[in-house]
């Protein structure tokens, strides 16, 4: 048998093994509830960012709650979203505060995906919570890095341990770029000339700099992309959204 056959045949071998995983996976019994949930609400991980293909950087969290809003420990609770999204668990049962706990990795295509967290109450009715990730790509990526090293001082009022946030020392407050609202509207061209010459480009605050002298007219259509990415509500100029359905 020559060196090809073999290649190919050990190719077939591990596609034949990984599709009987997949079906083992697929066939596994969920685990049984010991109660049921009137509602299934977030606890934390909804609205991150992450590379497509890579993991949040903070699990997802949820929790079933009673009909007086108390989590319940034992509910059962299952994920679903578009293809090419995997949870790590995708199934499960809540904890001793009503809680589920999962790891997501996002699919390998720019955009925001919508993840699907879903129990059932008494009466065996589907009860469902919706959350969105979005999935950076190449240059919303690189964009984002030049977001954090040269404009979220500024425009993000939250501060962090790496980032001390200068917010609320201006006197004219800058947009955050999540600020849909407002950034929407403005265009392409009108946001190039804002970065590259300053506030007063757009009659706008002489607080906002000129940055044409430190980015590229390149670095600066990564910027704005990734600007166009995180806009909430999303922009027109935004990647695809995906969704199970």
């Amino acid at each position: 048998m020559t060196r090809y056959s073999w290649s190919l045949l050990a190719a077939i071998i591990a596609a034949s093994l990984a599709t009987s995983c997949s079906h083992k996976n697929a066939a596994a019994p969920l685990p049984k509830p010991t109660v049921f949930g009137s509602a299934i609400v977030e606890s934390s991980g909804g609205k991150q960012m992450a590379q497509t293909g890579s993991l949040l950087p903070q699990p997802v969290v949820v929790q079933v709650n009673d009909d007086q809003n108390n989590g319940i420990a034992g509910a059962l609770v299952e994920l679903e979203a578009a293809p090419g999204v995997t949870f790590d668990p995708a199934y499960g049962l809540t904890d001793s505060s009503g809680q589920f706990t999962t790891n997501v990795s996002l699919g390998g295509m720019a955009g925001r995906y919508q993840l699907t967290a879903f129990t059932f109450d008494k009466s065996h009715k589907r009860v469902e919570l919706t959350l969105q990730e979005i999935a950076l790509g190449y240059q919303q990526t690189l964009g984002r890095r030049f977001n954090d090293q040269y404009c979220d001082r500024c425009h993000n009022p939250e501060s962090t341990v790496e980032r001390v946030s200068n917010y609320d020392n201006l006197e004219v407050k800058p947009h955050p770029f999540t600020e849909g609202d407002t950034l929407n509207k403005m265009t392409d061209a009108d946001l190039t000339a804002i970065i590259t010459y300053g506030g007063p480009a757009l009659n706008k605050s002489a607080l906002m700099p000129a940055w044409g002298n430190t980015l590229s007219k390149t670095d600066i259509q990564a910027l704005i992309s990734y600007i166009r990415a995180v806009a909430d509500p999303p922009s027109r100029n935004s990647e695809p959204h995906y969704s199970k359905n």
